[in-house]
Order: structure tokens, then sequence, then C-alpha cells
């Protein structure tokens, strides 16, 4: 089963990103919701309520604007007004009447935080960006997702060589408190193939050259085992082993794009800076 669903969950990702920038656009709203969902589902099993749906509105609608702004649908001003929007959760709290309100305040902006503004920079890395693109035209839209399919391929990579690397001769454990099956010699076997493989396909990918390929690599590699551990952690302090069942085999949306929440804002700075 397991297998089964990798297997789909690839198929799925790579032909959302491939076909049309509105199924890439639909693809991230669908990572947003239900990581958010999840997190609030951990949170409430260590007894604090958020406020859930004024949460994933929120999440949502920060998603939803930052792409019209990479589409520059929206001005820069509008953009950073827009994203005043979710203050409206501190005004909410104040009819819920909890016995701990800014725990349910800090939980909602968190899970925000956490989930909903790393997938929102996935579009400012599709649109307006030459090379790659869509199987479909987008029309008069500049769309290219080079840096979001590499990214994605680099990150698998990275997760099957430090899986394959741990269980062979995993011996060293990396962060045993968290997760005691991750090991030292599992995340430099990830690293060191995820780096022979961007060497390979920097070429395919473009947008920036092969040296920053490599560099984004090793981001990749660094940010997509902290991003597991976060979850870990988050998910030993809610008492579960999964964040939830959505995808049989792979648990629920966090424990599926864990990696991301870390890794994507290390590569969308790099680019950013130095790209």
């Amino acid at each position: 089963m397991r297998t089964i669903t990798g297997f789909w969950i690839v198929v799925i990702i790579l032909g959302s990103i491939l076909i049309h920038p509105v199924s890439f656009i639909l693809l991230g709203l669908i990572m947003v919701l239900g990581s958010l969902h999840e997190y609030y589902r951990l949170v409430s099993l260590q007894g604090i309520k958020s406020q859930h749906l004024a949460g994933l509105i929120s999440g949502g609608f920060i998603y939803l604007v930052s792409v019209a702004h990479a589409m520059q649908m929206v001005s820069a001003k509008i953009y950073l007004l827009f994203l005043l929007f979710p203050m409206y959760i501190l005004i909410f709290e104040l009819f819920t009447k909890k016995n701990n309100p800014f725990q349910s305040i800090a939980q909602t902006f968190t899970g925000v935080i956490y989930t909903s503004v790393p997938f929102s920079l996935f579009p400012f890395m599709a649109f307006g960006e030459g090379g790659m693109h869509s199987f479909i035209s987008s029309g008069e839209v500049e769309y290219s997702p080079a840096i979001i399919l590499g990214f994605f391929l680099l990150l698998w990579i990275n997760d099957t060589g430090a899986y394959l690397t741990g269980i062979t001769i995993g011996k060293t454990k990396l962060f045993e408190r968290i997760s005691p099956k991750k090991t030292w010699e599992g995340f430099i076997g990830g690293l060191v193939l995820n780096i022979v493989a961007a060497w390979f396909l920097s070429g395919w990918f473009g947008v920036v050259g092969r040296i920053d390929w490599l560099i984004l690599a090793l981001l990749i590699s660094i940010g997509g085992t902290l991003g597991d551990l976060v979850e870990s952690l988050l998910k030993r302090t809610s008492g579960v082993k999964d964040s939830g069942h959505f995808l049989p085999g792979h648990g629920g949306f966090l424990d599926r794009f864990d990696g991301v929440l870390i890794a994507f804002p290390l590569l969308f700075l790099y680019i950013s800076l130095f790209g």
C-alpha cells in the first residue's frame, strides 16, 4: 500500500506542476489546507483549542493572495495590505470565552506561519521565470515550473538516499530523543546522493547555474531533515505516530510534506539573494 500510494503521490505532484498553472495553484492550495488542518488537529490533542476554521481561511487566503501577487494581478502595496487580513483572529478571540485565549491565538498564528507561509512562497518561484514551460500553454502568463520541479525531485532523492543508507549502514543516531531511526550515516548518504543528482540534473532544470543547484541540494538536504525532525517533535508532543491518515502508508499531509516547510524557504532565500 505504501508503494502504491507513494507512486500516485509522485504522479499527482509532478503532473500538477507540469500540466498547467491552474493545476499547480490547486495543488499548492490543497497542500496548505491539508497540512494546516492536521497541525490544528495535533495541537488539539495537546488540549489547546485553536481557531481551526479561521486559521484555515487565513492560510488559504495568504496563499491565494501570494499567487495573485506573483502573477502580477495585485501590486506589492495591496499584497502587503492583504497580509494584515489574518489579524481578525485577534478580534474573534474576544468572543470565544476560552480559558487561555492567547494560547489559542498563538497556536492559530503558528499553524499559519508553519504551513501556509512556506507553500505561499511557491508561486514566487514559478511565475515570472523563463525556461521550462507547462505541457498545456498558459497563454500570456509567464509560468516556469523548473525550480519547483527540481526542488521536489531533489527532496525525494535525498529522502530515498537517507533511507537506504540508514537501513544499510546507519549506526550513529542523529537526534535519538526526537527521531530514533534517523542516523548521521543516513543524512550523509542522502546528502551525497542529492549533490550527485543535482550535478547531472542542473542542466535540465536551468534558471540558475550548476554551482547554485549544488548549493540548493545541500540546503534541501539540511532543510528536509530539519523539517522532518520538527514534525516528529510535534507528533511526539501530541502523542501520535502519524499526523493524519489521508495518505495510506504515508500518514498525513504533514508526514509527506514536512521537509518542504523548512527546505523550500531556504531555497527561496538563497535564490532571492544569490540566484
